[in-house]
């Protein structure tokens, strides 16, 4: 019976030195990716600005408070306030990406453009639009908000989402994505591990538990009587 525990205990202790190695190895593959993150970010060099109460600052008050109600509210986002640092204002956490990319969208949603038409235009739909100046609210519209045979729409569309600001907003999205598998990846270290931990400790303990152990024995000495004692 013995030996068979101890082949259980031996194949627990295997495992548990298996995953405390791949708790290991993910460990420093994650390591490695928030550092190249962290000098990405230091590189960049973007920065969310901090007030002497350490409160996060994001161009007047209303627009802060406008541009985490687009991020909390519109977009479902969480942010961890313990993300924000003013210690540490280069936006290098999920959380930090988040705000720097609300920020962008937000001041693109909210803005006016001019739109010049150099000679008057017919829509498809039979509408004239007379050459002109025109200046149009972006009023809350993304890129597919757009009436595109509006010729005015159409130039909005383009002057108000360009090319810098969907590269700007998938390049933060990525970096908040990164941020944020980083943090799994830690977490499945841990757990990886932990794992590891308990298996070596209930593989040891098996074959400790169910080891021979070999008793003393204490013979009991018994001394003659003889027949006048009993007397």
């Amino acid at each position: 019976m013995y030996a068979r525990f101890k082949i259980v205990g031996i194949g627990l202790v295997i495992a548990g030195i298996a995953f405390v190695g791949v708790g290991g190895y993910t460990f420093m593959k994650t390591q490695a990716g928030a550092h190249s993150l962290a000098a990405f970010s230091t590189a960049q060099n973007v920065k969310l600005s901090y007030d002497d109460q350490g409160q996060l600052v994001v161009g007047t008050a209303e627009d802060g408070q406008a541009i985490l109600s687009l991020l909390q509210n519109d977009w479902g986002y969480s942010v961890d306030k313990s993300e924000l640092n003013p210690n540490d204002p280069v936006v290098n956490t999920a959380s930090e990406y988040m705000v720097q990319m609300a920020t962008i969208a937000y001041h693109t949603l909210n803005g006016t453009q001019t739109v010049v038409l150099p000679e008057t235009v017919t829509a498809k739909d039979g509408t004239v639009y007379q050459a002109g100046s025109y200046d149009v609210p972006v009023a809350g519209r993304y890129w597919s908000g757009f009436d595109r045979t509006n010729p005015i729409d159409a130039k909005v569309r383009e002057q108000a989402w360009t090319g810098t600001a969907h590269a700007l907003i998938a390049e933060l999205g990525v970096g908040s994505v990164t941020a944020s598998t980083l943090q799994v990846g830690y977490g499945i270290a841990a757990l990886a591990a932990a794992l590891g931990g308990v298996l070596l400790l209930t593989g040891l303990g098996i074959v400790w538990a169910a080891r021979p152990v070999t008793e003393k024995v204490t013979q009991k000495v018994t001394k003659p009587v003889t027949a006048g004692a009993a007397i």
